[in-house]
């Protein structure tokens, strides 16, 4: 671990080559993902989808003008494979170096690293480019494009979502591939009968159980390189999943997510003609989505802004029309600072789509991991157990029917009726906890008091200065 830790240094180290380029810490990832691709091929022996010629060592034997012009050109040979993941990767791929020299510098010293010790130890190459990909989510407010997910986040979500062998997974705004990785980790450490499974289940878990989509090409293409050294072949669309393609989709178990934020065209939901309710804002669009993908049964864990969750006018049809279809029966208020910025105030939803016509939202379950909690940022990111209660507290059961006990009007874990949500025309913001600032405020004494107290002094100081001669 410490040998793969030290290379993720150095080669986040080496984004200083290319800073005279004008590269960007997601350009500059973005940069290494087609060179590691390479590299990690050429390392664990599996170049044989490679064409002949367009390989990590025709690259490492060519120097200055000649390696550069050869480099380019390979990025548009290896963007035309006819293997997917190939494809997927080096697909309209351009490099950003503008120097040859800067090429060079940073090919020999990736193939100088000790790839050795890291390839030989169990998930060592898959495991050292996740760490580089959340390197890249750490440096900057946004992460690959897009805020990064906190690794803490991601866990806490498929630790409580559970996700099974056979069954699909999905995240339809799939990012970097965070959510379906730890999922695939968790299956494959929370399930003893995966050598049991038949052919065609072990075909299935391992070609068809992974879905998504992804509209940032570098993030896709990111994505796709992570899953591929993690040894998941899921086939991630790239493309808008309010647009035709994300109805297309197949319907999904579990879905792991977290939407872009802001604002989109409204000639992004035309082909969406599944929505009964057009809107540009992204998250409406993506909850609509949701509930619309997931099968009978089927469980989620999506992050949303505080908005979603009282947004007046359209807003509230869709909230209205989610709640019909779905059992919401838990909220995270999530802490500030975790996405890097402290205007970003989000929720992590965990709701299950209804069985049947029958079953209807009785209670929601709040924990308010914000108020008076202390700022998140870069130099204190969120760990796993920062998230503890919450997560004791939430139970074992994925559906959220664990018993659970009411914290009281103090505590940060409190029970609300839906026809209490219902008579607030479906507003999901509630808040209860008011901040130690204002608890302190609230506390200071009254008016006429202060004024007494003021009065005192005066006459105090008046008797003192009479006596000075």
């Amino acid at each position: 671990m410490t040998k793969q830790i030290d290379i993720v240094k150095k080669l986040w180290s080496f984004a200083k080559i290319l800073k005279d380029d004008g590269v960007t810490y997601l350009q500059y990832t973005t940069e290494l993902t087609y060179l590691l691709f390479l590299k990690m091929n050429f390392e664990l022996e599996k170049e044989d989808g490679l064409p002949n010629g367009y390989r990590w060592q025709d690259l490492v034997s060519k120097v200055g003008s000649e390696q550069f012009n050869f480099y380019r050109k390979m990025l548009l040979e290896l963007g035309m494979s006819d293997d997917f993941y190939i494809q997927s990767i080096f697909l309209n791929a351009s490099t950003s170096i503008r120097e040859p020299r800067n090429l060079n510098t940073l090919v020999t010293n990736i193939n100088n690293l000790d790839w050795y010790s890291v390839k030989s130890k169990e998930g060592g190459l898959a495991d050292l480019y996740e760490g580089l990909v959340e390197k890249t989510g750490n440096e900057g407010k946004k992460g690959a494009g897009q805020y990064y997910t906190p690794r803490a986040v991601i866990n806490l979500s498929v630790n409580l979502v559970k996700p099974k062998i056979k069954e699909v997974i999905c995240d339809p705004a799939a990012g970097t591939g965070g959510f379906l990785i730890t999922a695939d980790r968790y299956i494959k450490k929370n399930n003893d009968q995966l050598f049991d499974l038949s052919l065609r289940e072990q075909n299935f878990q391992k070609n068809d159980a992974f879905k998504g989509i992804e509209l940032i090409t570098d993030s896709h293409r990111i994505c796709m390189m992570n899953l591929y050294l993690h040894d998941i072949n899921a086939k991630i669309n790239r493309g808008n999943t309010l647009s035709s393609i994300g109805k297309d989709l197949i319907k999904s178990d579990v879905i792991l997510t977290n939407p872009p934020f802001g604002t989109s065209s409204r000639d992004n939901l035309s082909s969406r003609d599944d929505f009964i309710y057009e809107t540009s804002n992204k998250q409406l669009g993506f909850l609509q989505h949701i509930y619309k993908n997931l099968k009978p049964g089927g469980r989620a864990a999506v992050i949303f802004p505080d908005s979603i969750l009282s947004i007046d006018g359209v807003g509230v049809d869709i909230r209205k029309e989610f709640l019909d279809n779905c059992i919401l029966h838990t909220i995270l208020r999530l802490p500030q600072g975790i996405f890097y910025t402290p205007s970003v105030r989000t929720n992590l939803m965990f709701f299950y789509k209804k069985k049947n016509s029958d079953e209807k939202n009785q209670n929601l379950w709040i924990y308010d991991y914000r108020t008076s909690i202390p700022k998140f940022g870069k130099s204190k990111p969120i760990k796993d157990d920062d998230l503890l209660d919450f997560y004791k507290k939430f139970g074992k059961d994925e559906y959220g029917k664990s018993k659970r006990i009411d914290d009281g009007e103090e505590g940060r874990f409190r029970k609300f009726s839906y026809k209490l949500i219902e008579d607030n025309n479906y507003n999901l913001d509630i808040r209860w906890l008011k901040a130690d600032e204002i608890k302190a405020l609230e506390n200071l004494p009254k008016r006429e008091m202060i004024i007494d107290d003021i009065k005192k002094n005066l006459n105090l100081s008046l008797k003192y200065l009479n006596k000075i001669k």
